[in-house]
């Protein structure tokens, strides 16, 4: 059985006529969309789905009046830059990336063509905006408090297992956001009396051993960031979890993947709303002018097979909390 909630709420704004916006009425009268992709197609391919129906539910159709160009780092960060390069030799009208590292990177590739960041954990911390109201410069998008959020998910795996006293935080050594997400967690795991343990893999093939590390460690807990790499492994992560009999907590995706607890944003409905901005951009908006937006509500997944198979008993007060229980 499954409760599900609809839970979020965007910040729109309004934004100026942009004369350069005449640059993406080609000859052809379509637009080119360079897409920079993070990950492997695979690991969003349901997010990848979501993107697509919003340009559909705008009127764009690809091949008629809107092509895509893809680029899939796959997870190997440091070729990103190269990529958005390769798009904007194709002509790209807007780029469009997703996560800090494919934010950054094609950021540093172009000051002048419009980019779209379809979600990027804390875009004011990491540089990537100067303002929520007025991003400046030529990207705008959507982006959530990532180290508030990893913060929060701490109190909700110590409900979940109150006798955790060591928890490790599983994190991509290459994304920036590392930084401000350690400092908020070590923050909050200070009154809840909880000692953490960042234990970093950027490769599918490390996670085995780096959850043999977690055991060597006395580990009582994990939890996973959103780093795009740990999202396309999110079952096998779920997996080494509970063959480990670890409680573990991260994206909402997790628990259906098989972790005991997802909390955080809707990353599908952040990937729907991409085509907003990419429509606002291409009708004449500044992305300077476009105000970033972000989610005002989270969301809580519990699996419960999971937590049988870890012999954990899920407090009553934390699944009535739960907007998707999964039995």
């Amino acid at each position: 059985m499954i409760r599900r909630r609809e839970f979020i709420t965007l910040l729109g704004g309004a934004a100026a006529a942009w004369p350069l916006a005449a640059r993406a009425q080609q000859t052809s009268g379509a637009a080119r969309i360079g897409f920079l992709g993070v990950s492997t197609p695979s690991g969003v391919e349901a997010r990848l789905r979501r993107f697509r129906a919003g340009l559909r539910d705008l009127g764009y159709v690809e091949g008629q009046n809107i092509f895509i160009d893809f680029r899939w780092a796959e997870g190997n960060y440091s070729r990103l830059v190269e990529f958005a390069a390769e798009l904007l030799q194709l002509k790209a009208d807007i780029l469009v990336t997703y996560g800090t590292p494919g934010t950054l990177a094609a950021k540093q590739a172009t000051t002048t063509t419009p980019i779209v960041m379809i979600v990027s954990g804390d875009a004011v911390s990491t540089g990537i905006v100067a303002s929520l109201a007025r991003p400046g410069g030529n990207v705008t998008g959507s982006t959530f408090f990532n180290p508030e959020l990893s913060a929060k998910r701490l109190e909700v795996v110590k409900e979940a297992h109150p006798p955790a006293r060591r928890v490790a935080i599983l994190l991509n050594p290459g994304n920036p956001i590392n930084a401000p997400v350690m400092r908020a967690t070590e923050i909050a795991a200070k009154p809840l009396g909880l000692e953490l343990l960042s234990i970093e893999t950027r490769r599918s093939e490390e996670l085995r051993i780096t959850f043999s590390r977690m055991n060597d460690a006395g580990i009582d807990a994990v939890g996973v960031t959103d780093d795009t790499h740990f999202v396309g492994n999110a079952k096998m992560i779920g997996e080494l979890a509970i063959s480990n009999r670890l409680p573990s907590i991260g994206f909402t995706e997790f628990a259906p993947a098989g972790g005991l607890i997802g909390y955080g944003v809707n990353l599908g409905d952040l990937w729907y709303r991409g085509a907003f901005f990419i429509d606002r951009i291409l009708k004449g908006a500044r992305p300077a002018d476009l105000p970033v937006e972000q989610p005002t509500k989270f969301e809580m997944a519990i699996n419960l097979n999971t937590a049988k198979a870890l012999g954990l008993q899920v407090p009553p007060t934390l699944l009535a909390r739960a907007d998707e229980v999964i039995e």
